[in-house]
């Protein structure tokens, strides 16, 4: 660790520049030799050094996005090479370069941070070994050594000896609960950010080696941090948890305010903004309107929390327009009301039994409602039969079926009667539907 430090020195006369002059201030109000003082001007010292990687934490938010929009397409490479790991992994590497996108960019907040951190790490431990560094000279380093957080000097270790920590003016037992007490509330606070933008503000339903090595480091850092804490001077504690605090309160902000799209956080955020336009029937705040602006933007390509957004508004009798705005409209009121009733007049389908035997029920009724409809009786006939009864015969046909019957021949069906006088009919007329069948050479003209 001292030779990380060493490496990053050229920074440490900055660093030990800042630190003094927030001690005057927090030193004029606290005292200047309390813990008070010199442990806020640490806090302070984070707090301008986290302003200061605001524009990193920006592009870091607009790489995630990127990442985000990328996702359908990393998808389709997962289920095309999913039986190739190796081409698989290549082609992602290609559409990385191809779009500018660096899935190692949630990282650079830390990197960027880094040399600070080495930078107070060596100014805290020559303190330690009561050696001047940077602006610190004699005199603010006897004050620093005689400062105590919690009972606590501000330069000791959990490792340190009891007779280096009774040399700094406090007894070993306090110095190891003031360190371990930080260190877990140090890890614990890594550990939450972590999963709060794994459970809250990432898209679960695609998985991509994204999504991997943030679950990964979500159980790393943490365990990082309980090792290395240990080495770590109480000053040094101050500065990370505070830094891990900063960052927590950070997502907390983007989780609430800018969500992922697909993400739980993204269907919370549309639920409030669907209240708040409900409630004051319209969009409120540029940022509220560019958000819409965009969904609308989408078109076919609106994930879940989207379309049930839009649906909400049209429920509510709204219709968003493509600049972000809302208007009242009656129309979707009456659409959505009109296709709800739609959906709930639309019978159950039925399997093929249950069909098959509603057919069956069917064509019973219809039997049943034909056997009911009165027919006409044939005079002299009291037998039943299931052949349904001719109608009347005309005038011309009776006396040619009594003549039948006196001479002895069997009287022909009404039917065939019927059928050989229309034939008879048809030939005086010259006229015959269907093809014609040839003659045969006995049959009587």
């Amino acid at each position: 660790m001292d030779t990380i430090a060493n490496f990053f020195s050229f920074i440490t006369t900055p660093v030990s520049w800042v630190i003094v002059q927030f001690h005057k201030l927090y030193g004029a109000i606290f005292g200047p030799d309390t813990g008070w003082a010199w442990g806020l001007s640490i806090v302070s010292l984070v707090v301008l050094i986290r302003i200061c990687l605001i524009p990193l934490f920006v592009k870091q938010i607009k790489s995630t996005r990127n990442m985000q929009a990328l996702q359908p397409k990393m998808k389709a490479i997962q289920e095309r090479y999913k039986s190739d790991k190796q081409r698989q992994s290549e082609e992602m590497m290609k559409l990385y370069k191809e779009t500018g996108t660096n899935p190692l960019s949630s990282c650079l907040p830390i990197l960027a941070q880094s040399p600070f951190f080495f930078a107070l790490y060596s100014v805290l431990s020559h303190i330690a070994e009561g050696k001047t560094i940077g602006v610190i000279n004699q005199s603010l380093l006897d004050s620093a050594r005689q400062a105590h957080i919690f009972g606590a000097p501000l330069a000791a270790k959990f490792t340190d000896s009891a007779e280096k920590v009774e040399a700094l003016g406090a007894s070993i037992a306090d110095v190891r609960i003031v360190t371990a007490v930080m260190i877990v509330l140090m890890s614990a606070s890594q550990f939450f950010t972590q999963r709060q933008l794994m459970m809250k503000n990432v898209d679960l339903s695609v998985k991509t080696p994204y999504m991997q090595q943030q679950k990964m480091l979500m159980y790393i850092f943490p365990v990082i941090f309980a090792v290395m804490g240990i080495n770590f001077p109480v000053g040094v504690l101050v500065y990370w948890l505070t830094t891990n605090v900063w960052t927590m309160g950070q997502q907390m902000y983007v989780i609430n305010q800018n969500p992922t799209p697909g993400s739980k956080a993204q269907d919370a955020y549309l639920q409030r903004l669907l209240k708040s336009v409900s409630h004051h029937g319209e969009v409120r705040g540029r940022r509220r309107k560019n958000i819409v602006k965009a969904i609308v933007a989408k078109g076919s390509d609106r994930n879940d929390n989207e379309r049930r957004f839009f649906a909400g508004l049209a429920k509510a009798g709204f219709a968003a327009q493509v600049d972000g705005t809302v208007l009242k409209s009656d129309t979707t009121v009456a659409e959505a009301e009109g296709g709800a009733a739609t959906r709930r007049q639309q019978p159950k389908r039925q399997t093929k039994a249950q069909r098959q035997s509603g057919g069956g029920h069917q064509s019973q009724a219809k039997d049943a409602d034909t056997a009911d409809e009165p027919q006409d009786a044939v005079p002299g006939d009291t037998t039943p039969s299931l052949e349904k009864k001719p109608q009347a015969p005309a005038e011309g046909t009776k006396a040619g079926s009594a003549g039948d019957q006196a001479t002895g021949d069997k009287p022909a069906r009404p039917s065939r009667a019927n059928s050989g006088g229309s034939r008879q009919g048809q030939g005086k007329s010259g006229q015959r539907k269907g093809q014609q069948r040839p003659k045969h050479p006995s049959s009587k003209k």
